[in-house]
């Protein structure tokens, strides 16, 4: 089968819930999608809208805004986005499985969890060096 790249390459606008007037949940999206691989190009158009272009056969809408979940971040699950959002989710799940890409590895749930210990206090951090770690 072949497959072009309009099909594979995706664009689509995530909206988010505007819940505070000094955030911008769109430029931070955007800054974490830049490191996620097959995500092509992200676009903040104002601060709760955010386009982003990715690669289907490497990551999916659903893993997108599961991270951007993850991270803290609020989509706006009003009636109208979340019957598009549902309808995206099945044709990118069939068109995967049609074209024979598995929901595998991908770095974005990864990228989540590694930033989130990051940025907690806890006790898990040894000063110490090396040899010293070893030595006791």
């Amino acid at each position: 089968m072949d497959i072009t790249d309009t099909d594979r390459i995706k664009q689509r606008q995530i909206h988010f819930r505007d819940l505070h007037p000094e955030r911008n949940d769109a430029r931070s999206a955007a800054e974490f999608l830049e490191q996620v691989e097959g995500v092509l190009a992200t676009d903040p158009i104002t601060p709760i809208q955010l386009n982003v272009c990715y690669d289907l056969q490497k990551i999916c809408l659903q893993e997108i805004e599961n991270a951007l979940s993850e991270l803290g971040l609020h989509l706006d699950n009003g009636l109208i986005f979340r019957i598009k959002r549902a309808l995206h989710y099945y044709t990118e799940e069939t068109f995967r499985e049609n074209g024979g890409y598995r929901g595998g590895y991908n770095n974005c749930h990864h990228l989540v969890f590694a930033k989130r210990y990051q940025a907690l206090e806890h006790g898990c951090r040894d000063q110490r060096p090396e040899h010293w770690r070893r030595y006791l």
